[in-house]
């Protein structure tokens, strides 16, 4: 088990210069005059990761909030997301946590972390006929992610290290030791069918791929992945810096409604499963059982660890820094292609502090009801938590 203990002094930064910031967005010719005229552009993936994004739009919270945005417009990949956002097509989306520490510290793209999208929310899938119940019969096998620069590839290379095994990554059909497990990029549609056809023994993924191919191709879960890290991060919001010293207004509305959006996913699953499904809004391909497997069916009895009582996904918009911390140091030791030499003298805790930009979600979450209406910890330490692995 890795037990880490930060104590976070983000609120006390942000209560510092909170004064001076608010005051700008007052001040004629200040940055704010360069406000965005156009409505937001977001982009999104067809996965619950995307909740909160399209759930503020859905119900309307971002209007409520004076801020105009278009339809959130879908992608098929991560890469397609990627690229896009770098091309300034989305002013606004979710990415994945490790993408960003690749964006700001290798391309040198100015993108801060604005808040969590979401936790937990992914699943290692086996067929169900599979002889795969554990990490260390992954022997052998070949397993989909869907970027190397995912919590997907951190945490399944975690569980694939714990058992003594060693990642690898080659061109199928390469003929693999007993030992190893081979990693491959596929797209997160594409990875049930790779199961069903046999090209793939398992993939990590988030839902609703894992609950599609319960429901349609009898496969089964060999491990959630908050079931190995505790309420772990998985999408964030992102923004890039110059946007955001622009638009801090907009910026600031914007994650009003965003945390507005998961305090009431939270409170209404059933609902969030039929509005975004395409028997609702149509926001995502799933009908909305699959989706209601997601948000109502946390299936506790497969937990490993079920005092945690943690949901099959949830919702907390803090960036906890022990987390960053974390992820950039599992970066360090998880294999990817390409060049990874960036990681290598990156300080871990300067690094994490640049990355994130956190002022924005602490006030929206004043204004909600505070953190404690989304984490149940001690109010003393209310932005400080102890970050908890267990692989077994």
């Amino acid at each position: 088990m890795i037990n880490c203990k930060i104590q976070s002094n983000s609120r006390r930064q942000f209560l510092k210069t909170a004064a001076v910031s608010c005051s700008s967005l007052f001040i004629p010719g200040s940055i704010n005059a360069f406000a965005k005229k156009a409505p937001l552009r977001l982009g999104y993936l067809p996965i619950t990761d995307a909740t909160p994004l399209l759930v503020a739009h859905v119900l309307g919270y971002f209007s409520e909030e004076g801020v105009a945005v278009e339809r959130p417009v879908m992608v098929r990949s991560w890469k397609i997301l990627t690229e896009s956002f770098l091309a300034n097509k989305f002013d606004l989306t979710h990415m994945l946590f490790p993408i960003p520490v690749w964006m700001r510290f290798k391309q040198k793209i100015p993108v801060k972390v604005l808040a969590w999208a979401h936790t937990n929310g992914s699943a290692l899938t086996v067929r169900g006929d599979s002889s795969i119940y554990n990490f260390k019969d992954l022997g052998g096998k070949q397993v989909a992610v869907p970027s190397w620069y995912s919590m997907h590839n951190l945490i399944i290379q975690m569980g694939i290290r714990s058992q003594g095994l060693k990642p690898v990554i080659k061109p199928p059909p390469a003929r693999l030791e007993k030992y190893e497990v081979n990693l491959l990029i596929l797209q997160p549609p594409d990875m049930p069918t790779a199961l069903l056809g046999k090209k793939i023994d398992g993939y990590i993924v988030a839902d609703p791929f894992n609950a599609l191919a319960q429901v349609k191709f009898n496969a089964r879960i060999m491990r959630f992945t908050g079931d190995i890290w505790k309420n772990h991060p998985c999408c964030v919001i992102i923004a890039n810096e110059n946007f955001i010293h622009k638009n801090t207004v907009i910026i600031q509305k914007a994650m009003n409604a965003i945390v507005r959006a998961q305090d009431w996913c939270i409170r209404n699953p059933g609902e969030t499963a039929r509005l975004l499904s395409r028997d609702g809004e149509g926001y995502l391909p799933f009908p909305q059982k699959i989706l209601t497997k997601v948000f109502e069916n946390p299936e506790k009895n497969q937990l490993s660890n079920q005092d945690w009582n943690v949901e099959r996904i949830g919702f907390q918009p803090f960036p906890f820094p022990s987390a960053t911390r974390l992820i950039i140091d599992q970066m360090k030791h998880t294999l990817v292609e390409g060049n990874t030499l960036f990681l290598k003298d990156l300080n871990t805790i300067i690094a994490a502090d640049d990355l994130v930009e956190n002022k924005f979600v602490i006030k929206a979450l004043d204004k909600t009801g505070g953190i404690n209406r989304f984490w149940n910890g001690d109010p003393s330490t209310a932005y400080t938590r102890e970050e908890i692995v267990e692989i077994n």
